[in-house]
């Protein structure tokens, strides 16, 4: 009798985890915890460099621009997955500009891959630069907003794979 109520209670501790893991990898978790962030480190990184490159204007200044553009594009493109998401729909596009353009290389995942790289990079250059100390107060929420949700997001997901493989 005992055996199988610890068989019946591990059944339904299992169905809850499956449960768990089926939402750290849907399109609204995965926006909103990554994707979103990534694009406010972006917005903010473009914002920035224009309000330190403006002046001199040039080849730079239109880059940042760019940089802004993109972040605001990939915004649209996260907000419209988790949208598709919540509707139980199926998106017909990635969560960034980046990936969909591999997806027309058969290679979205690696094209994410890169957009990532591009992401830490930047983040690297807030930190680096010094621009980060220049953020307004609102831009500084959304810094710590984004890389909160960022944070905590990965540690809730690394946690509950070691609860998952019995390693706690």
């Amino acid at each position: 009798m005992e055996d199988t109520t610890w068989v019946r209670e591990n059944t339904s501790c299992q169905k809850e985890m499956d449960t768990i893991q089926r939402f750290f990898i849907r399109p609204f978790f995965l926006s909103l915890t990554i994707g979103i962030p990534f694009c406010i480190f972006k917005i903010l990184f473009g914002i920035s460099a224009l309000r330190h490159l403006s002046p001199g204007g040039g080849i730079l200044a239109i880059l940042a621009l760019a940089v802004t553009v993109w972040a605001f594009s990939d915004l649209l493109m996260n907000a419209g997955r988790s949208l598709f998401d919540l509707l139980h729909r199926t998106a017909p596009f990635e969560f960034c500009t980046i990936a969909q353009v591999g997806r027309i290389f058969r290679m979205p995942l690696v094209f994410l891959a890169l957009d990532t790289l591009l992401t830490f990079a930047i983040i690297c250059a807030m930190l680096w630069t010094g621009w980060i100390a220049t953020l307004t107060p609102a831009e500084s929420w959304l810094w710590y907003g984004a890389t909160t949700m960022n944070l905590i997001s990965l540690s809730l997901v690394s946690l509950y794979n070691e609860i998952r493989r019995g390693h706690i």
